[in-house]
């Protein structure tokens, strides 16, 4: 049975995180959407609180016991209340980090997940969409071929977080009609890093398109070895994390709507007393607390180590539209004022737009 109450260790983390959330993302929220740049002392702040070190055991480096996902999703709703593009930026790593503790040989975790406990920021990242409308991470059409004691491996991939500076990279592709992932080191010939794509939303978070030609990769690149990975509960692992950020990025614009109408006055009195704005909220908050549910049971069914396949895709589905009905009614509910840049409203209407774009560029 899911239980409804944090234990001790998972309430000091949600304090810990809303407070770096509240006190050090979200006052910068603004400017680094300007800017483009995702200031970084913030990263630095964020990565001491170690939440992917915790995720990790003892024997690669890390502090944790089991990888909880329900844990993660606890975290990552604290972190999307901050801001998306810094939450998504600070977890880039995970998209290195998790499909290793997961599905990585020995020899891979020994060689990789040290690296990710320094105590500076390291940056890694995955590549799993492609540039395509109806691209699949079921049917990629990024292939990977044996060439003896290689893998070469051709494609195009979008929406790769930190690429120009990653110091490696899972790259997801075809292989034998299913989806493996290499890992893939940085200055490895045939891998191109384009221009920095120009996002509507997530404008702290630098993502890249990234062509692959030729590119060869070791055989032991090969993520989990001749096992292989196993791709949906990967992608299990970035719905939960997905879902769980719009939540908190739905309950940060419902808090700043909800505080306006309070305080906004027409006619002498404040607009949060009108029924239509009433209702607005209260809709608000239902679609805020169902899509909450959905991502915990998910994250919960992972952890009991069952197939949590069904329960991830509903929770995504419906997060991806309750962050965007919610981020939505927050602009109706300031009316022209929702309009104007200097209201995060519109900033984060620009973010939820993309969620049902995000699968695979975050994880828990």
């Amino acid at each position: 049975m899911i239980s409804f109450t944090p234990n001790d260790e998972q309430q000091l983390i949600v304090e810990t995180v809303r407070r770096y959330a509240r006190e050090r993302v979200r006052p910068a929220a603004h400017d680094a959407d300007e800017s483009g740049t995702t200031p970084p002392e913030i990263v630095a702040t964020g990565w001491e609180l170690g939440l992917l070190p915790s995720a990790l055991p003892e024997a690669y480096g890390g502090f944790g016991d089991d990888h909880s996902a329900l844990t993660g999703a606890l975290a990552a709703e604290e972190l999307g209340y901050g801001d998306l593009a810094m939450s998504m930026y600070l977890l880039a790593p995970n998209l290195f980090g998790i499909p290793l503790l997961h599905c990585g040989t020995e020899e891979q975790k020994k060689k990789w997940l040290p690296r990710l406990t320094d105590a500076d920021f390291v940056p890694a990242t995955a590549a799993l969409i492609e540039p395509r409308w109806d691209w699949s991470p079921h049917a990629l059409s990024t292939t990977a071929e044996r060439a003896q004691n290689n893998y070469v491996l051709n494609g195009h991939k979008a929406f790769v977080p930190l690429a120009a500076d990653a110091q490696a990279m899972l790259v997801y592709a075809r292989e034998g009609g299913a989806t493996q992932a290499f890992i893939v080191e940085k200055g490895t010939a045939g891998v191109t890093i384009l221009e920095r794509e120009k996002n509507m939303g997530l404008r702290a978070l630098p993502t890249y398109e990234v062509k692959l030609e030729d590119a060869r990769v070791p055989r032991d690149a090969r993520l989990g070895g001749d096992a292989g990975c196993q791709i949906d509960l990967l992608l299990n692992y970035s719905r939960v994390a997905l879902a769980s950020l719009a939540v908190g990025v739905a309950r940060g614009a419902f808090d700043y709507a909800r505080d306006y109408a309070k305080q906004r006055e027409t006619f002498g009195r404040p607009i949060a007393q009108y029924q239509s704005i009433a209702f607005m909220l209260a809709e608000m908050a239902i679609e805020i607390d169902a899509a909450r549910l959905m991502a915990w049971e998910a994250a919960w069914v992972l952890d009991q180590g069952k197939d949590a396949t069904q329960q991830a895709a509903l929770a995504k589905q419906y997060a991806d539209e309750a962050a965007l009905f919610v981020a939505d009614r927050a602009v109706q509910v300031l009316g022209g004022h929702g309009y104007i840049r200097e209201h995060p409203v519109e900033r984060w209407l620009r973010d939820c737009r993309g969620f049902a774009s995000f699968l695979g560029m975050a994880m828990i």
